[in-house]
C-alpha cells in the first residue's frame, strides 16, 4: 500500500471516528444520560481514541496529554473534575437561587456547583455546546482512566508509592516548598512526564488560591477513576428534560433577537438602513473612534499601535475613554440576558461627529437614510443560524410588521489555516458543510487584493465549517487541503451564517435579494503544524493587526457604500 492510499485510508477512519462521535452523542442525548465506564461511555472514548484530534496531542499515548488538558480545563467550569455526576441543562433559572455561577475563562456558559458531587451546566447554544462539552469531558475521562491504570493494583486493591505520596501532598494542611517539589516528582511519574514538563503545567494552572490547582486536578482525576473500581460508584453524565425538549427550537436566539429589536424599536433605529457586523465587542467601537479620541494621549502614534495599546490595557483610562467618546456619538450597549451569551452594539451614525468618528458618509444623505451600525458579538456553531434566523424575521407590533432593512452582513472570525501561519488571512468564496453534501457559494465582497502590502499572507478560497475544532486530526485536514475543493481553512459558523442569510434573503423574503456578505478570518491556530495548535496558546498580540485591518476594510466599505 502506497503513502497517498494509506493516508486516504487514515482520513476515511477518522471521518468514520467523527461520525460515530456524533451518533452516540446524539443518541445518548436521546436517551437522557449516560455513564463514562459503560458501554455508551467507551463507544465515545474508543471513537475520540481512533480519531486522536490535534488540540488533544498524546491522548492516545500512555502518557499524560498536559497542553491538551489546558485546553479543556479553560473551557470546562472549575471543579468539575471533582465531579461525580455532570448535569446538562437548559436555563431552569438556577441564577434565582443561592448557588453563584461559574463561567470557564475561554467559553461564555454559566455552570453551577450543586453540592460536593454534582455540576450543572446551563446549554444555550445549541447543540453544538453540547458537542463541546461531551468532548471535552470524554478527553478527561480518558485521561483519568490513565492515572488509575498507572497507579492503581486490580488484584489486591493497592496503589503505588507515587500515588500514595501525592495523596498524602494533598490531603496535608502544611505544604512546604521541598514538600511541593517532592509531589510534582512524583505526579510527573504517575503521568510519565518529565519533571520540568510537569511544573510548567502547575505554575500554568497556579492562582493565588490554589497555588496546587494541578495536583489537585490529577488527585481527583484518579481518586474518582480509582473508586470507580473500589466501590462501584460510576460517574454519570445526565441530560435535564427541558433541554432535550427546548433544544432546536431557538428559544433562547428569539429571546435574544426580541430584546435587541425591542431596544431598536425604542431608538427609533428599526427602520434604517442597517448593517451587521459580527465581531468582538471592542474592534468596531475602538476603529471608529480610537485615533481621534485619543489623540492628545498617543500623539503621533500609528493606528495599530493604539489598538495594541488598547488591547493589553482593556479596563483602563484609554479605554474608558474610548467608550465615553462612542456614547456620546450614537453608541448603545446592549447587555445580554437571554442566556444567548451574545451582546450586541447599536451604532447610530446620525448622531456620529465629525471630529469624534474616524470614518465619514457622504454628506447628501439625510437622517432617515443614515444607516445603523449593528455588533454582535461572536455566535459558537449552530447558533450562528439560530441568532441570525431569528434576528431577519420581521418585528410584530400591535399588528405591525417592522421588516429589517438590512443592507449587509458582515462575519468576522478566527479560523484554522491549512496552509499558513498564527495571524494570517482567510478570505472565503464558499462554505461546505463537513460530513454532508451541504455547500454555500456566495459572492463575497471582500477579496485577497483589499488586503495586499500590509505584510500578512491573504489566502482565498473554500472554508470548510466543521462540527467541532476539538475533534480535527491531520489525516481528514490534509485530505480536504489536498483535494479539489480548494480549502484553505476551518471554522465552526460559515455554513450556518451562510444558511440564515440565504434563508431569509431568497426564500422567506424576510430582507433585501441584493443583500451584500463579507466573511473574512485571521487564523488563530494551523492543526497541520505540529506546536501551532490551538493548545498551543492563543494569539496575544499578534492578534491585533489581523483583527484590526479586517475591522477597517469592513468599515471602509460600509462608509462608501
Amino acid at each position: 500500500m502506497d503513502a497517498k492510499t494509506k493516508e486516504t485510508t487514515r482520513a476515511q477512519e477518522s471521518t468514520n471516528a467523527i461520525e460515530r462521535l456524533y451518533v452516540t452523542m446524539r443518541h445518548l442525548f436521546n436517551r437522557g444520560f449516560y455513564k463514562p465506564s459503560g458501554v455508551s461511555g467507551n463507544a465515545l472514548k474508543n471513537a475520540l481514541l481512533v480519531l486522536r484530534p490535534e488540540i488533544y496531542g498524546s491522548v492516545a499515548e500512555e502518557k499524560g496529554e498536559l497542553n491538551g488538558l489546558i485546553y479543556v480545563l479553560e473551557r470546562l467550569p472549575e471543579g468539575i473534575e471533582q465531579c461525580r455526576f455532570i448535569n446538562l441543562t437548559s436555563d431552569e433559572g438556577f441564577s434565582k437561587s443561592h448557588l453563584k455561577p461559574i463561567i470557564p475563562p475561554k467559553r461564555r456558559r454559566n455552570c453551577y456547583r450543586i453540592d460536593e458531587e454534582q455540576m450543572n451546566i446551563e446549554i444555550t447554544r445549541g447543540r453544538s455546546d453540547i458537542y463541546d462539552i461531551l468532548t471535552h469531558l470524554t478527553f478527561l475521562f480518558i485521561e483519568s482512566n490513565k492515572i488509575c491504570e498507572r497507579v492503581f493494583f486490580e488484584e489486591d486493591q493497592s496503589t503505588v508509592r507515587d500515588w500514595d505520596k501525592l495523596v498524602a501532598f494533598v490531603q496535608s494542611r502544611k505544604k512546604t516548598e521541598h514538600a511541593r517539589e517532592v509531589a510534582l516528582i512524583h505526579a510527573a511519574n504517575i503521568l510519565g512526564r518529565t519533571f520540568e514538563e510537569v511544573v510548567e503545567v502547575h505554575n500554568k494552572l497556579s492562582t493565588e488560591k490554589q497555588k496546587d490547582r494541578f495536583l489537585e486536578i490529577i488527585y481527583w482525576l484518579g481518586k474518582l477513576s480509582i473508586e470507580e473500581q473500589t466501590t462501584g460508584n460510576k460517574r454519570t453524565i445526565t441530560f435535564s428534560p427541558l433541554l432535550r425538549e427546548s433544544l432546536g427550537h431557538h428559544i433562547h436566539g428569539e429571546r435574544w433577537a426580541i430584546t435587541v429589536k425591542e431596544k431598536m424599536l425604542e431608538l427609533d433605529l428599526i427602520n434604517r438602513p442597517i448593517h451587521i457586523i459580527s465581531a468582538n465587542m471592542h474592534s468596531v467601537m475602538n476603529t471608529l473612534f480610537a485615533r481621534n479620541a485619543l489623540k492628545d494621549e498617543l500623539p503621533k502614534t500609528a493606528p495599530l499601535d493604539i489598538y495594541k495599546t488598547l488591547s493589553i490595557n482593556k479596563k483602563e483610562a484609554l479605554q474608558e475613554k474610548v467608550l465615553k467618546v462612542a456614547a456620546e456619538n450614537g453608541m448603545v450597549y446592549i447587555d445580554d440576558t437571554s442566556g444567548a451569551n451574545i451582546d450586541v452594539q447599536l451604532f447610530d451614525t446620525a448622531k456620529f461627529n465629525e471630529a469624534a468618528c474616524c470614518y465619514a458618509f457622504p454628506k447628501t444623505k439625510d437622517k432617515a437614510s443614515k444607516p445603523v451600525i449593528f455588533v454582535m458579538d461572536y455566535a459558537f456553531g449552530e447558533q450562528a443560524f439560530e441568532t441570525i434566523d431569528e434576528l431577519l424575521k420581521p418585528y410584530e407590533v400591535d399588528g405591525k410588521k417592522h421588516f429589517l432593512d438590512v443592507h449587509s452582513i458582515s462575519i468576522m472570525g478566527k479560523a484554522g489555516i491549512l496552509d499558513g501561519k498564527k495571524g494570517d488571512l482567510m478570505i472565503p468564496s464558499a462554505h461546505i458543510f463537513e460530513g454532508t453534501a451541504d455547500n454555500y457559494p456566495f459572492k463575497n465582497e471582500l477579496c485577497s487584493a483589499d488586503f495586499e502590502g500590509y505584510g500578512l499572507e491573504v489566502f482565498e478560497g473554500t472554508m470548510v465549517t466543521v462540527l467541532g475544532t476539538s475533534l480535527q486530526n491531520k489525516d481528514i485536514l490534509r485530505f480536504f487541503y489536498e483535494s479539489t475543493w480548494n480549502v484553505i481553512g476551518l471554522e465552526m459558523e460559515g455554513v450556518h451564517y451562510q444558511k440564515a442569510i440565504q434563508s431569509a434573503s431568497k426564500i422567506r423574503k424576510s430582507i433585501r435579494k441584493d443583500i451584500k456578505v463579507r466573511y473574512a478570518y485571521y487564523a488563530s491556530d494551523n492543526p497541520l503544524e505540529t506546536g501551532s495548535t490551538l493548545a498551543s496558546g492563543g494569539l496575544g498580540t499578534a492578534g491585533v493587526k489581523p483583527t484590526y485591518l479586517i475591522t477597517d476594510k469592513i468599515l471602509e466599505q460600509l462608509f462608501n457604500s
